[in-house]
């Protein structure tokens, strides 16, 4: 993806990507990641045609 791992733990947090999500524990306030392969891969592949025009 050529990110930092921060950049993906708080775009899970705040809902902005969409692959995943984070949930935070009320005992330590720690977070539990979870990113689902399909949506990935999709978001991946979307990502990369962004770039591509139309033919």
């Amino acid at each position: 993806m050529g990110v930092a791992e921060q950049f993906i733990r708080v775009g899970l947090q705040r809902g902005i990507l969409k692959f995943g999500y984070a949930v935070q524990q009320k005992e330590n306030g720690e977070y539990s990641y979870h990113i689902s392969p399909k949506k990935f891969e999709e978001y991946m592949g979307k990502e990369e045609n962004e770039g591509e025009e139309a033919s």
